[in-house]
């Protein structure tokens, strides 16, 4: 049952709205293409409220939401302007251990005006698991409103939680062309999936590091590249791929699903990876191996949720040719013993001992808008987070992939090159398709927990 608070109060408190207000960012200013028009309203920033108590979230982003809600309480929030006349998607985070049943409704005007959107609740898994309810609004009032958020059941006591709504115009960035919105019910399903997975015990001894990963050797070859140029084969640079043995020009979401030859272990990830072939004297040197690695840099790793199934994105920049003397971000090194021994000529390479060999890292983003699955540059729906924690327009935190591969060559003065141009054009590319169980167990066990697994998933 859901603990109440000492003292239950109805409370008018002064002041206006807080809000979000996310649009048309420029470039100068963030250093990213324009975000959808989208307005996100915190639960907790009402100007006036009956039944409600306001408690810390263990929600992606933290901060505060409302709790205790239950049949008529509500919460007034002034001055929302929805924006010009059309259609929205509104959406409602809500949590919940009981289910109600019950719904959450987005009134104007007063608590019994007009229905803007109503988000029937269901059972999340608890106070703190939580999910995005969306509606769809046809028609709504322009410039400045009042907005109600009423909550009714039919059962008596608390039912919900609430951290935020938003509404999204989808007249900007977040939609058109190149940006693949999530299927939300799949991905609600998903999520509650994951959120009921109960997670195995951690042995004493075990490494608290949050990490799994996905070992792989070497695949295939191809000029084909499905996330830039998709549907076009021979578009590309030469890619070596790993995992999914089918990986082409006109691989989807779907058609990985459906071959399951990995050159991964463990064989439920029938992901793609991919990066720019490495040429030595003008000859294809295939990696001998990549480890995959599935971890968290957040100082608290628990909030993290596994990627949904076709989820797509790049690191690095394929079109970055710049020296990279010694010392240089995105660096490839050399590991073994007798390590780094010289540079080649050009200074953009290391020189390995005869017993060490050069092998790169790269690492991508942890931070995801929870909206897309991929973006037209196929890195704006996601972010790095740089204060150890991911919030804004991308709350969402996701694993920490890199790549670790190595190639069985210790290099040479007269240097390397890739297929995309020079050391600094090193990029990898990311095509999600494990097995939702899998994946979501190993996320539950190993990062949320900090417990160090193996490939297998296992401490």
């Amino acid at each position: 049952m859901h603990r109440q608070p000492p003292i239950r109060l109805t409370t008018l408190t002064a002041g206006g709205l807080a809000f979000v207000l996310a649009v048309a960012l420029s470039l100068a200013l963030t250093g990213r293409p324009a975000w959808a028009a989208t307005l996100v309203v915190q639960a907790e920033s009402y100007a006036a409220q009956s039944g409600v108590t306001v408690e810390a979230t263990a929600d992606t982003g933290g901060g505060q939401n409302v709790a205790y809600l239950a049949d008529g309480d509500w919460m007034r929030f002034d001055d929302v302007d929805l924006g010009a006349a059309g259609p929205l998607t509104a959406s409602a985070r809500i949590a919940s251990a009981t289910g109600g049943p019950g719904a959450v409704e987005l009134r104007t005007g007063s608590t019994t005006g007009p229905l803007l959107a109503a988000f029937a609740v269901g059972q999340t898994g608890g106070w703190q698991s939580w999910t995005t309810r969306t509606a769809s609004v046809a028609t709504h009032p322009t410039g400045p409103q009042t907005l109600f958020a009423v909550v009714r059941g039919t059962a008596p006591g608390d039912f919900v939680n609430i951290n935020w709504f938003s509404f999204d115009d989808g007249t900007t960035g977040g939609s058109g062309p190149g940006w693949v919105p999530i299927d939300r019910a799949a991905w609600d399903t998903q999520l509650a999936q994951f959120r009921a997975m109960t997670p195995a015990q951690v042995p004493a001894g075990n490494v608290r590091v949050p990490e799994f990963n996905a070992t792989c050797a070497y695949s295939h070859s191809e000029p084909d590249d499905p996330i830039v140029a998709p549907g076009l084969p021979g578009a590309s640079h030469m890619h070596s791929f790993f995992g999914n043995r089918s990986t082409d020009a006109h691989t989807t979401t779907q058609s990985l699903l459906a071959n399951p030859g990995t050159s991964c272990t463990p064989a439920q990830d029938l992901s793609a990876y991919w990066v720019p072939t490495l040429y030595q004297d003008g000859k294809a040197v295939e990696s001998d191996g990549m480890i995959v690695y599935y971890g968290s840099r957040l100082p608290d790793p628990s909030a993290t949720v596994p990627f949904p199934q076709g989820f797509r994105m790049i690191a690095g920049n394929a079109k970055s040719q710049i020296p990279t003397p010694a010392g240089s971000a995105n660096q490839f090194f050399c590991a073994g013993e007798g390590g780094e021994i010289g540079r080649s000529a050009d200074g953009n390479w290391p020189v390995c001992a005869p017993t060490a060999k050069l092998v790169h890292q790269l690492v991508f983003p942890d931070c995801w808008d929870g909206k897309h699955l991929d973006s037209p540059d196929h890195k704006s729906h996601v972010a790095f987070t740089y204060t150890g924690t991911c919030g804004g327009d991308h709350p969402v935190a996701i694993p920490s992939v890199s790549f670790v591969i190595s190639y069985p060559t210790s290099g040479s003065t007269a240097g390397l090159s890739l297929s995309s141009g020079m050391a600094s054009s090193i990029h990898g590319d990311f095509f999600n398709a494990w097995d939702n169980a899998a994946l979501g167990q190993r996320v539950k066990d190993c990062i949320v927990q900090s417990a160090k697994c193996n490939s297998a998933g296992a401490f």
